[in-house]
């Protein structure tokens, strides 16, 4: 999948407060523990079965991370609602480590 997006990117839409939606491809432990902010935890393997009910619009700009460039669940889980029909599905490939290296801040809890 090659629709990928920078942090510089996402940032850039978050601070000017475009509409997207942020999902993290992890399981619940980890997205409680830290998260982008306002983001939904939706893990990979979850998608097939609850992405209609959490992400109905599948033409809003969507973008799946999970924790780091090693970590394959957001590829899994972007190519999966692509399959599902969804338009505008982004990875952030580098995800919350390199955010979170960048100092940018995050949330914790569900």
């Amino acid at each position: 999948m090659n629709n990928s997006i920078s942090r510089e990117q996402l940032k850039q839409k978050m601070d000017a407060g475009e509409p997207l939606t942020l999902v993290e491809a992890l399981p619940e432990r980890y997205f409680e523990a830290e998260h982008l902010p306002g983001a939904i935890n939706l893990p990979h393997t979850e998608v097939r079965t609850r992405a209609a009910e959490v992400l109905p619009n599948k033409d809003a700009f969507i973008v799946v991370y999970c924790s780091n460039t090693a970590c394959q669940n957001s590829n899994m889980a972007a190519q999966t609602l692509v399959q599902m029909g969804y338009t505008n599905a982004h990875e952030y490939v580098e995800g919350k480590q390199h955010w979170m290296e960048a100092n940018y801040p995050v949330e914790t809890g569900l």
